[in-house]
């Protein structure tokens, strides 16, 4: 699965690069029907410590998975952000399953 990493307002090192990457392609096995993604991360405007906005936009067969999340580190903020689409993809899954039974 190709992802697509932008940073605004930033300049993301190559451990965070690493990280976001490796998060989202841990996706693909809860669901292979995954073709590519996009990840956002932008510092907030924010005058809290709050300010690490991460994006994440998962395109799929015929469906469309989308995150978006913000805490005080972009770590934080990626974790948080893959576990919806894991809680997605898994309401995805159960719904094809459940339509393909009747």
């Amino acid at each position: 699965m190709t992802t697509n990493i932008q940073s605004v307002h930033f300049d993301a090192d190559t451990k965070l690069i690493d990280f976001a990457n490796e998060k989202v392609n841990k996706l693909k096995t809860f669901y292979d029907g995954l073709i590519n993604g996009e990840i956002v991360m932008r510092l907030d405007k924010s005058t809290t410590s709050e300010n690490k906005l991460v994006e994440i936009k998962l395109h799929a067969k015929g469906q469309e998975f989308f995150s978006k999340k913000q805490s005080a580190s972009f770590e934080e903020s990626i974790d948080l952000s893959c576990e919806a689409l894991k809680t997605q993809i898994k309401k995805h899954k159960e719904k094809v399953l459940d339509s393909q039974q009747q």
